[in-house]
């Protein structure tokens, strides 16, 4: 492991500016740092790693009338078993449950998990043997490698790894808010993830935040009457794989028909992937096997396999359809 200097922040401005000098990462539950770290990994590695887990007042669930408050070091176990989220939000507490074995989870924290590496075999393979895009190197291995865990959707800056929380595509399903220290309105979710366009370590995110910005809270705004929501995923491993394709379905019914739904896949793009046809499809109509099933098929329109990863069409179309007879 490379050395770096550990340092245990009171506050979210002395993280921040720990942060801001460069070369500096932030650890909470350590569940995915620790082994990037282990793997070296990456030709960018962290001088200073920034515990922020020492910072009082970011472990939370607050739920009210309007909006549901999750502070960023609060576990996926806790969420998990959270009676409210389950109840109101359950796409995100049946998303949080499906991450990792229970170990994971009550280490985990949900700011930590919209916040994780990508998970690609050539980015995650140790001591840098592929130096790939997401590390400033000149191309994706995965295209002419093994790429059976990789986008149907095409690729980001030429990068086809995908996102590999199953948090985040339910936080984009739900339309929620990631609070940070620079963003006090709040990330739109949709807007959060993605591969930064950056020369720098931020290229090996999965999210947009800046170098100094540090995710605080996750707010959740408040259902609509006869809104239903399901998390489905499928992964080789059911106990601790991450998803290699998720579909999360919130859907609200009045009169029996579908007012507004929103589909999210995951392990498909490099961020959350909006299904609009799918939402489309399902829109005014009932939850039927008939209308269910010819939205999983619209949910993968513009899909294409690029060798090996074929198959996570017909698993997205299927995770879709069985979301969205969860919401029945």
């Amino acid at each position: 492991m490379n050395k770096f200097t550990h340092v245990n922040a009171t506050t979210i401005a002395d993280a921040a500016a720990t942060l801001a000098k460069g070369k500096a990462q932030v650890i909470a539950g350590g569940t995915d740092l620790t082994s990037y770290l282990k793997g070296m990994i990456s030709p960018n590695p962290p001088e200073t790693v920034v515990n922020i887990k020492t910072i009082s007042g970011l472990d939370y669930i607050q739920p009210d009338s309007s909006v549901l408050k999750i502070g960023a070091l609060t576990t996926l176990a806790k969420i998990a078993a959270n009676s409210t989220i389950q109840s109101n939000y359950a796409v995100l507490a049946q998303a949080a449950l499906a991450v990792g074995s229970p170990e994971l989870r009550n280490m985990g924290t949900i700011g930590g998990n919209i916040c994780q590496k990508p998970r690609c075999i050539y980015y995650r393979n140790e001591f840098n043997d592929f130096n790939c895009l997401r590390k400033m190197g000149t191309q994706c291995f995965a295209l002419t490698g093994v790429n059976r865990y990789h986008s149907i959707f095409g690729g980001v800056n030429a990068c086809f790894a995908v996102c590999p929380s199953d948090t985040a595509i339910a936080l984009v399903a739900l339309n929620a808010k990631i609070i940070t220290n620079k963003n006090s309105a709040g990330w739109d979710a949709a807007e959060f993830f993605g591969m930064p366009n950056a020369t720098d370590a931020r290229r090996e995110q999965i999210n947009n935040l800046a170098a100094d910005e540090i995710v605080t809270e996750i707010q959740v705004p408040a259902p609509a009457a006869g809104t239903k929501s399901a998390y489905r995923k499928f992964s080789f491993r059911k106990a601790i794989d991450f998803p290699l394709v998720s579909a999360a379905v919130v859907a609200t019914i009045s009169g029996g028909n579908v007012s507004s739904a929103s589909i999210v896949l995951g392990g498909v793009y490099n961020s959350p992937r909006v299904a609009t046809q799918a939402q489309t499809s399902i829109a005014g109509k009932a939850i039927n096997d008939a209308n269910a099933t010819a939205a999983g098929e619209a949910a993968i329109t513009g899909s294409s396999g690029i060798g090996q990863n074929d198959y996570k069409r017909q698993i997205a179309k299927v995770l879709v359809t069985r979301a969205l007879t969860d919401c029945a």
